[in-house]
């Protein structure tokens, strides 16, 4: 389970005529066949990724002259609805972008087609983590297109005057470090995202649910909460937004004003530290987040494209072949270098481009390889099958809040939220 994405202005009124183009081989004149037409939809694209789409689209109708794509952007937060709608009416788009949280509701749902057989030979080329990540009851939603992950950056001369000399090798090594950067130096050590406290208890190998009752109550989680709390209280957490929703801008912030020793954070922010704090640029290293006992890196968020339900099934192979293209090692290598993002390819996610560290390099550039170190392990984290998650979630967030802060015992704050979540899981399952 993780967050979070940008949005603009969609663009919707070109999508109204297009549903009659989804069925294959429609007639246009005598002894002519009009191509088939492949609408795909992306969200948050326009305007920064135009050109890189439009240009992708001229070259596959100039080698497949008898296929017409109509590329669609849609801003991240009404895509699912346009999508609904268009399923229902029964003129659904080819492909569309979606997130794993987003496929896993609409494939439980009867909305997506699995695309086990239109993967082909290209199955393997994929990273593994990634095709895991869109498998659902044994069958595969989805062509892999992108994904994140983060790295540790930290502040070298912070690190020096705390006595440390490399950097965090697990959670436990970052709450150490950060209360001994809280005892030396009077700075805070560590920003962890507790709004996200369900994706960061995933990681460590703590379920949520079991049997689909909430569990996060245990002895385990438990130490969990109170690791956080004598860190907290030992003044190693920046408490700036500590648990707000998007405490990003504020740890970065604070980063940048070298009033904190590590980020956790993808490779882009080390690209603002350079662009807006220089000087703190220049005394900043980077090294790969490390993996929880899961063995899954901090920060992955796929994004992939999905084929919808109630797609003609003549356009289907059509529709295969475009998405393999759409997705192959040179495109995704090609946005990915543009976004700042890891493809989802093998080969791609193996190109120099994130893999080398030329000699000389700045921490951006570290930050990219130390990225692609994780890559390999990077899985979105979330909970499946839940309605009202985010609101289920706040009470734990609010648990969470009330024993790092000490407001309220650990075990007490974290016993009556299980209580909570509970009984509204009772009550949706009974509905």
């Amino acid at each position: 389970m993780v967050h979070a994405l940008s949005c603009l202005t969609g663009v919707a009124s070109a999508s109204t005529d297009l549903g009659a183009g989804l069925s294959a081989g429609l007639r246009s004149g005598p002894g002519l066949t009009a191509p088939q037409k492949i609408e795909f939809w992306t969200f948050s694209m326009k305007p920064k990724f135009t050109p890189y789409f439009e240009q992708l689209v001229k070259r596959y109708e100039r080698d497949n002259p008898t296929v017409k794509v109509e590329w669609i952007d849609f801003p991240w937060d009404i895509i699912q609805t346009k999508l609904v709608t268009r399923i229902v009416a029964g003129t659904p788009p080819a492909l569309v972008n979606l997130n794993v949280p987003w496929a896993d509701e609409f494939a439980r749902d009867g909305l997506l087609t699995p695309v086990d057989a239109l993967l082909g030979e290209a199955r393997a080329r994929y990273l593994p983590g990634t095709l895991q990540d869109l498998t659902f009851g044994g069958k595969t939603y989805g062509f892999p297109m992108y994904s994140n992950v983060a790295v540790i950056t930290y502040n070298t001369q912070i690190f020096k005057q705390a006595g440390l000399t490399h950097a965090p090798r697990d959670l436990d090594e970052q709450l150490l470090f950060a209360r001994q950067i809280a005892a030396r130096t009077g700075k805070a050590g560590l920003c962890p995202a507790l709004s996200k406290i369900d994706g960061l208890m995933m990681q460590q190998g703590l379920d949520i649910l079991r049997d689909g009752k909430a569990v996060f109550n245990s002895p385990a989680h438990v130490a969990l909460i109170r690791k956080l709390a004598d860190t907290y209280r030992a003044g190693g957490l920046l408490k700036d937004a500590l648990f707000a929703e998007d405490n990003f801008p504020a740890a970065i912030d604070a980063y940048k004003g070298g009033r904190l020793g590590m980020l956790l954070a993808p490779p882009t922010a080390v690209r603002r530290i350079e662009t807006d704090a220089k000087d703190i640029y220049a005394i900043t290293d980077v090294a790969p987040a490390p993996l929880g006992p899961t063995g899954i890196a901090d920060g992955g968020w796929l994004v992939h494209f999905a084929v919808p339900k109630n797609v003609s099934p003549a356009l289907l192979p059509a529709i295969g072949k475009f998405a393999r293209y759409l997705t192959n090692d040179a495109n995704q290598l090609a946005f990915a270098r543009q976004a700042s993002v890891y493809p989802a390819m093998r080969q791609a996610a193996n190109d120099p481009f994130f893999t080398s560290v030329p000699a000389g390099a700045g921490a951006a550039e570290k930050a990219v390889a130390a990225g692609a170190v994780s890559m390999p392990y990077s899985h979105t984290l979330y909970v499946a099958g839940i309605t009202d998650y985010d609101e289920l979630r706040r009470y734990l967030v609010k648990a969470v809040e009330a024993g790092v802060t000490g407001k309220q015992d650990i075990q007490q704050a974290l016993d009556q939220a299980v209580v909570l979540w509970n009984r509204k899981l009772a009550s949706q399952r009974s509905h």
